[in-house]
Order: structure tokens, then C-alpha cells, then sequence
């Protein structure tokens, strides 16, 4: 989790329906993920050569609220898969922000070099988003930055007549390695255009490396 501070008024044409930017300490950020989905299950089925695969996204936070409750989310600004199957789907079906290019990861976090990375072709040139990490993982502190990046347990999508999609995401709180490498390149201003490219192209605010679990995301509902 590669994590920039942003200026808010770069994400605001993104804002689905119904929620605001969600802000830490005041700071707004983006962040690029890289992670594996395993043994994935659609509606309780797997489909064959589509369980395990990279995905790559550019996400941002924003929330909701709902009476007296609080539902902080993510909005994907553009996901990366390895499967044209699997973007037609969430494109057509829920209006995702989905592209399909040739991806690889290799994932060393047990071995002595203790590094991750995640790659991706676009306009014939390899991306490549990588850390290095020391030490254990540990749960974040409640109040933490990687506790705000890790803990957004909603996600927004805007549709095509404008409405929002809702949906929850479950999953138990991650333990999380503070990366003392981080490495972002490749042209990501051709992908992500030219003002997010911008800021992704400069230093990065911070970067973690979470172990992951089960994830289980809820059937969404419109507002």
C-alpha cells in the first residue's frame, strides 16, 4: 500500500453521490494497492481460471453517514486485472473502473530479501509497484495512519444514472510491516492522467505492507 497526500480538489469529480472526502489528520490521500486475490468465489461459486490473480487499483477515502454511524469507504479510481473476463463483468455489471493488461507479482516476504512487488504492462512499457519490509508485523494503533488506510470497511461506486452503489466489505483487522524500500515506476501518468500522475510521481507519504485475510464483500444496494 503505496500512500500519497493529495490535494482534494483533484479527487472531487470522483465524489460518488451521497458521500464526502474522508481526510486523516486533515490530509487527504490516494492510495496505490497491489495484492492477490486466492481462491476466489462469486456468489459462493469459483470459476475456473478466474480464482487466483494480481490486482493492482488507485483507490481514495470518503464516508458516509448515517445517523449516528460513520461508514467509511473506498472509491476505485481504476483497478487493474490480468483477465479481460474479469473486467468486462465488473464494468458492465457495476460500473467499475476496470482494465485488463498482462500483470506478474512475486512475493518474497519469507524469504531473506523479505520484498513484494506487483507489475504491469501498459503502452508496451512494464509499471512495477514494490516494498521491502523488516521486522514483524504488528496491528496498527486505532488512531494510526495505516489504521485509516487498512480500515475502510465500505466501498462506493458511482453509476452510470449518477446514483451510488453501496456495499460492505468484512474482514478482521490486518497486521501491518512498515516498508523501509518502496519503489514506483513506469510511466503512471499515461494510466492515471496527468494530475494524479503528477503526485504519484513524487514522494510517497508513506508505504505498508499488510498480510491479508479472507475478505467477503456484501451485495450492494443503490442510494
Amino acid at each position: 500500500m503505496l500512500n500519497y497526500e493529495v490535494d482534494p480538489l483533484i479527487l472531487r469529480a470522483f465524489v460518488p453521490k451521497g458521500t464526502e472526502l474522508d481526510f486523516w489528520n486533515d490530509r487527504c490521500f490516494v492510495s496505490l494497492v497491489g495484492f492477490r486475490f486466492l481462491e476466489t468465489r462469486i456468489l459462493g461459486f469459483a470459476v475456473p481460471l478466474h480464482r487466483d490473480f494480481e490486482e493492482v487499483n488507485l483507490r481514495f477515502y470518503v464516508r458516509r453517514i448515517v445517523g449516528s454511524e460513520i461508514r467509511r469507504g473506498v472509491v476505485f479510481i481504476k483497478e487493474i486485472v490480468p483477465r479481460r473476463a474479469l473486467a468486462w463483468v465488473a464494468n458492465a455489471v457495476y460500473n467499475e473502473k476496470y482494465v485488463a493488461l498482462s500483470m506478474r507479482s512475486d512475493d518474497r516476504l519469507v524469504t531473506e530479501s523479505r520484498s513484494v512487488a506487483y507489475c504491469w504492462r501498459y503502452g508496451g512499457t512494464w509499471c512495477r509497484l514494490a516494498a521491502t519490509v523488516d521486522g514483524e508485523s504488528r496491528l496498527p494503533g486505532e488512531f494510526s495512519e495505516q489504521s485509516f488506510i487498512t480500515e475502510h470497511y465500505w466501498g462506493y461506486t458511482r453509476q452510470r444514472d449518477g446514483s451510488t452503489l453501496e456495499y460492505q466489505v468484512e474482514h478482521p483487522r490486518w497486521n501491518v510491516w512498515n516498508a523501509k524500500h518502496s519503489e514506483l515506476t513506469g510511466d503512471v501518468a499515461a494510466l492515471y492522467g496527468t494530475d494524479l500522475g503528477a503526485h504519484l510521481a513524487g514522494s510517497a507519504s508513506s508505504c505498508f505492507v499488510a498480510d491479508g485475510s479472507e475478505v467477503l464483500v456484501r451485495r450492494g444496494m443503490l442510494l
